[in-house]
């Protein structure tokens, strides 16, 4: 049998950036106004395909810190009854939508760590009324979620963030049912960078 170790500079890097990452997108829910890494709000989000009559029901403590690469909540096939993961939930515009979607019958799981970007979650679906939707803090490559209990699961942007893509992979394959749905979006580089630039810390959030 054969075991994989990450290399002590490996894992220091690893951590290094859960620690970048895990501040900057607080500091986006924190203030979302201000000046980030990355974009962030309604506008940015309408940029990327969201529906403009999408947000007048929304309350803006979700709509205002959005921050993704995709409208993969309009994109995605929601079935009415379905379970749903939101993987890296921020302040929760793709489960808002997706807990609509759903209806009553079904049930939405966000999954952030960042419990600032949460609390804006939390707040939007309190506001909505909205109880078909659960928020849990974890890292993507250990959910707290039973196996084979998801029937569709959403990911947009996290890939890039997060070193440990194979364990996220292996989580997402555990708990996503036989036949179940994964869709994800991400930022994909058309060639590769130099190696100066992919290990430099802002250059994740390029």
């Amino acid at each position: 049998m054969s075991v994989r170790t990450q290399a002590p500079q490996q894992s220091r890097l690893t951590e290094q950036l859960r620690k970048s990452v895990r501040k900057a997108y607080s500091a986006a829910a924190e203030e979302p106004r201000g000046e980030h890494p990355f974009p962030v709000g309604q506008h940015f989000a309408k940029t990327l395909g969201y529906p403009l009559e999408l947000f007048a029901p929304l309350p803006s403590v979700a709509t205002e810190a959005f921050s993704g690469v995709s409208n993969v909540s309009i994109f995605a096939n929601i079935p009415v009854g379905a379970t749903v993961l939101d993987l890296g939930c921020g302040a929760g515009l793709d489960s808002l939508i997706a807990a609509r979607r759903v209806g009553p019958t079904g049930r939405v799981i966000g999954v952030d760590f960042s419990t600032a970007m949460l609390a804006r979650a939390g707040r939007a679906a309190l506001e909505l009324g909205i109880k078909n939707m659960e928020l849990c803090q974890a890292g993507a490559e250990a959910l707290p979620i039973k196996d084979g209990l998801i029937d569709v699961a959403l990911v947009n942007g996290i890939f890039n963030l997060n070193l440990k893509r194979d364990a996220i992979f292996r989580e997402l394959g555990r708990v996503v049912r036989g036949g179940g749905v994964l869709y994800a979006a991400e930022l994909i580089l058309r060639e590769a960078l130099p190696a100066e630039t992919r290990e430099s810390e802002a250059d994740w959030f390029a």
